[in-house]
């Protein structure tokens, strides 16, 4: 099972050396999410420049609000970010839940999963070559079909939509329910004539020593309530939980740090075992 570092927001001068320690420190990938209506970085803005900082580490978005984004622009961002980083970018796309990031970008909230469906079978035709409207949009991907696609989802039509666009699922719920979203992924696949098996990524909180306290007040403002996303903060518990999703069969966990001080990294390479 592979590891990945989730990026704090806070401070986006950080994340360059976030990086550097990350790939220094075995990490896979550096991933970042995607909001509107917060100080967060824009992600694909911020991966680009993670990825001339970095020679051999993964870029993902997790996720990236694909509706808020003209496709055909975004298929021509995520062109270039993939190829320029040498076919290191994973698109991880959803819909998301806030309404006021749709306000915002004037984009109807209660339609969004149907624009996603439009916008995933766009994406591929342009990264393929196709004309769309009567237009060629280049530069085309690292590889013909385009950089891997991960969907976030939860809700039936989402997890139906892993199997007819994506190449795998991001699933952001605790192992408690994770199982009937993978099994129900699966299932889609076959259903679906998909060959192979999808990717699962899977997603954890995590803070260590004198990061606890920052990280836990991080994910309280970005939540907007202090139960959810509390971060594994004990090393022993770290240790079992990254043990307990390899047995569940994870392709990858990512650790999400909401704490900006970058010798976290170091630290959670130090309890994981990572050179």
């Amino acid at each position: 099972m592979q590891l990945g570092l989730g990026l704090p927001i806070s401070n986006p001068r950080l994340l360059t050396d976030w990086a550097l320690r990350a790939e220094s420190r075995g990490f896979d990938t550096l991933a970042l999410l995607d909001r509107l209506v917060y100080h967060n970085p824009e992600p694909l803005i911020a991966l680009s420049v993670l990825a001339g900082a970095t020679s051999r580490i993964r870029l993902q978005t997790e996720v990236l609000l694909g509706p808020l984004r003209a496709t055909a622009l975004l298929a021509k961002q995520i062109a270039t970010l993939d190829v320029m980083s040498g076919g290191r970018f994973t698109l991880g796309i959803g819909i998301g839940t806030r309404e006021d990031d749709y306000a915002a970008a004037s984009t109807p909230f209660a339609t969004r999963g149907r624009l996603l469906e439009t916008q995933l079978t766009e994406l591929r035709q342009i990264w393929h070559g196709d004309s769309c409207r009567g237009a060629t949009i280049g530069p085309r991907p690292a590889t013909r079909t385009g950089p891997p696609i991960l969907i976030g989802a939860f809700a039936p039509a989402a997890l139906q939509r892993v199997a007819r666009h994506g190449d795998g699922l991001l699933c952001a719920a605790p192992l408690s329910w994770a199982d009937k979203l993978v099994r129900t992924v699966h299932d889609e696949w076959t259903a679906a004539g998909r060959n192979g098996r999808p990717r699962i990524v899977c997603q954890v909180n995590v803070a260590l020593g004198e990061a606890v306290g920052p990280a836990r007040a991080a994910i309280s403002a970005y939540y907007g309530r202090g139960d959810w996303g509390v971060p594994i903060s004990d090393p022993n518990e770290l240790v079992d939980t990254v043990a307990a999703y390899r047995a569940f069969g994870a392709d990858e966990l990512v650790l999400y740090c909401y704490a900006d001080d970058p010798s976290q990294v170091d630290d959670l390479a130090g309890v994981l075992g990572l050179t």
